[in-house]
Parts: structure tokens; C-alpha cells; sequence
């Protein structure tokens, strides 16, 4: 596919996607990083379980995106990322009221199964399709904008919460959800899907989608993305008091971090180069090798500040790359057309990764004594990340 033949109704289906996506993420996901300190005080529900019930939702939503790549693969992203819309408005008004715990959990198990349908893996999967080889531009395009999401929702969350507390925001959010996802997703999301159909050519391309699971490479590609997203959220979350413990201000930790966020837009935009020069899993394991030597320069470099800062948002552009790295691999391996499917069984331990990275950094950091001793165990495992990038071997890029 050509850029002549990309349909221009794809276009559109893409500024969708920026504005859906952006809204899921801040409704499902941001929101929470701000509010849950408050519902902890107001319940009287430890932080540990809210944070745990946060994280049973998004072990859900892992599991779920199984199913909803199948489901895409078969009838495409309309159906699936529609009911991902009404399902997390759902999900959010039984989070706000929530009588209990149990209720409450009920609230994240609907939600992380909404976020199945409506974050980056159905809109990746969408166009992935409907751009076909300008799939990277289009894909970087919607992390661009997505990336702004908790700049515009965090603000925007804290002030509802201050006006109404944390189960009126809720509500509001999950009005936002259904008016700005829902339509948007059952009137755009129209373009004529192709169910996955095999193409003869390359042996890796003619295998049934049992076969390319069962494979080594892709065994070792889902296990070196579980590994490294486990080393880039838990990085991310404990970077504030790996800084802190470096003697900066909890302020000028905090605007570290959000540079280091701002690191993740340069990345993305370094990725199309980065593509067209190096094949699929050596640009995988560079990728994860120079996030692992990020993370070690963190934990290894005692300062001044200013150094510091220019590793955290260094360390930044790498987690940039690696989405789209983490975007981009089961179609440059196995093509446009099953990427759905195959996809969502590549971001299940993705997603269980990312949701048990909290939990993992704190044991980690009672066993090693230190926020420091995180980040070198964390270096140490994108290393191995790295290493089983590289053993999966390459198959020919499909255009």
C-alpha cells in the first residue's frame, strides 16, 4: 500500500483515534494517579487496596485484550472500541458509587476491561490496517497527541476534586467518556476491514496464528516486552524518590519527571528514522539496551542536579521508543493483517508487566534496602531484555 492508495476517510478515523484515545487514558487511567489518595481518605480504604484494586483492573484489561484483538481481527475495531467507550462509562459511575470495596473493585474489573477496547492496542490495530505501510507515521502521530493526556486531565481532575469531590468527578468523567468516545468510535470507525487472510510468500508469513504463537521468536519477542516494560514502569514510578534521594526538593523531583514525560515526545519522533535503518528485533534490543544503560546511569550518578535531569528525560525518549517499538513489532514480523489477534496476546504479559511494576519495585526495594538497588536490578533486567530481543532472531519487514 502506497500513500495514494490510503483511503482518505483513514484520515479522519486517525484525528478520531487522537481525541478517543487521549479521553480514555485520562478518564481510566490518569485520573486515578490524582484522585486515589483522596478516595483513600474519604473511605477509609488503605492505599495499599485501592492501589491493589487499580492494578487487579489492569491485569484485567490485559486479559481482555486477548479477546478484543480476536474479536478485531474478525470484524474489525468498531465494535470493540464502541463498547470499550460505554463499558468505561460504566465502569467509572459504579467506581463513584462504590459502597464498599468489593463494589469498588467491581468499578476497576469494568474499567480495565474497557481500557481493552479503547487504549493504544485497538487504535494500533486499526491503523495498522487502514494505513498499512504508513502505519509507523500514523501510529507515532496518535502517541503524540495521546502523550498530552495527563497534561490536560490531571488539571482538570484535581480541580473537579477540589469542587466536588472524587465520586462527583467520576460521574463528570464518565459523561466525557461516553459523549466524546462513543459516537466518535460507532460513526467513524466505518472503513472496510479485511478479516485476516493468509499470504503465501515468507515462511514466517504463511504459518496459522497457532503456529506463530507456539514460535520461539514470538515466545522470546512477548517475554523481552514484558521484561522491558516491567523495567519502564517501574523506572517511572519510583524515579521521584530515586531523586529525592539525590537531596532534590520534592517540587524539583516532580518537574523531573514531567520533563522526562516530555522526553517521551522526542523519542516517538526518533523512532521513524530509527525504523527504516535497522531491521525489527536489532532495533527491538537497541531500544532496550539503551533504556537498561538509562536506568543505570540513574541509579549510578550522584549528581550534580542538572545531570540528573538530562538522564531522566534521556531515559524518557528511550520509553518513547519503546512504545512504539511495542506498537510496531508483531506487524513487522507477521504483517497488517493478523496483527490484531497476535497482538493482543503480545500485550497480555505486557500488560501484567506493567500492572504489577508498583509492586514489584517496592519488594525489590525492601529486599535491596534502597531505591538505588531497584534501579540496578531493573537495569540488570533490561539487559536481559535486550539478550531475548536478540535470540528471537528477524524475519523479513512486510510491506
Amino acid at each position: 500500500m502506497t500513500e495514494s492508495t490510503v483511503d482518505p476517510r483513514a484520515r479522519g478515523v486517525l484525528v478520531t483515534l487522537c481525541v478517543t484515545v487521549t479521553v480514555a487514558y485520562g478518564v481510566l487511567y490518569y485520573s486515578f494517579t490524582v484522585l486515589a489518595p483522596g478516595i483513600s481518605a474519604d473511605t477509609g480504604w488503605s492505599t495499599a487496596a485501592v492501589t491493589t484494586v487499580f492494578s487487579v483492573g489492569s491485569l484485567a484489561g490485559a486479559l481482555a485484550g486477548v479477546l478484543a484483538g480476536r474479536v478485531i481481527q474478525r470484524r474489525g475495531p468498531r465494535v470493540v472500541m464502541t463498547a470499550g467507550s460505554v463499558l468505561g462509562a460504566l465502569g467509572v459511575v459504579v467506581i463513584a458509587a462504590a459502597p464498599n470495596l468489593p463494589v469498588f473493585t467491581l468499578g476497576w474489573l469494568i474499567a480495565g476491561a474497557a481500557g481493552a477496547g479503547t487504549f493504544y492496542p485497538p487504535a494500533f490495530a486499526a491503523l495498522t490496517q487502514w494505513y498499512g505501510d504508513q502505519r509507523v507515521r500514523a501510529i507515532t502521530t496518535l502517541t503524540l497527541a495521546a502523550a498530552f493526556s495527563s497534561t490536560i486531565f490531571a488539571p482538570l481532575v484535581a480541580f473537579l476534586d477540589a469542587e466536588w469531590g472524587w465520586r462527583a468527578t467520576y460521574v463528570v468523567l464518565g459523561a466525557i467518556m461516553l459523549v466524546l468516545t462513543g459516537p466518535a468510535h460507532a460513526l467513524v470507525l466505518r472503513l472496510p476491514w479485511r478479516p485476516a487472510a493468509l499470504e503465501h510468500g515468507t515462511h514466517e508469513r504463511s504459518r496459522t496464528d497457532r503456529e506463530v504463537l507456539a514460535s520461539r521468536t514470538f515466545v522470546l519477542v512477548c517475554a523481552s516486552g514484558a521484561l522491558t516494560t516491567l523495567v519502564m514502569f517501574a523506572s517511572l514510578v519510583h524515579l521521584v524518590p530515586l531523586l529525592l534521594d539525590r537531596g532534590m526538593s520534592v517540587q524539583l523531583a516532580a518537574w523531573a519527571l514531567g520533563l522526562s514525560g516530555a522526553g517521551q515526545v522526542v523519542g516517538r519522533l526518533l523512532y521513524a528514522p530509527l525504523q527504516r535503518r535497522l531491521p525489527t528485533n536489532p532495533r527491538a534490543a537497541l531500544v532496550m539496551e539503551l533504556l537498561a544503560v538509562l536506568v543505570l546511569a540513574l541509579a549510578l550518578v550522584p549528581g550534580p542536579v542538572p545531570l540528573l535531569i538530562v538522564v531522566a528525560v534521556l531515559a524518557g525518549a528511550a520509553r518513547g521508543l519503546f512504545t512504539l517499538v511495542g506498537a510496531t513489532v508483531v506487524s513487522d514480523h507477521w504483517g497488517p493483517e493478523r496483527y490484531a489477534a497476535l497482538n493482543g496476546v503480545y500485550n497480555a504479559p505486557v500488560g501484567v508487566a506493567a500492572a504489577l511494576s508498583p509492586a514489584f519495585g517496592a519488594a525489590v526495594i525492601a529486599a535491596t534496602g534502597s531505591v538505588t538497588g531497584l534501579f540496578v536490578v531493573l537495569a540488570a533486567l533490561g539487559v536481559a531484555g535486550a539478550a531475548l530481543a536478540v535470540l528471537a532472531g528477524n524475519t523479513p519487514d512486510p510491506q
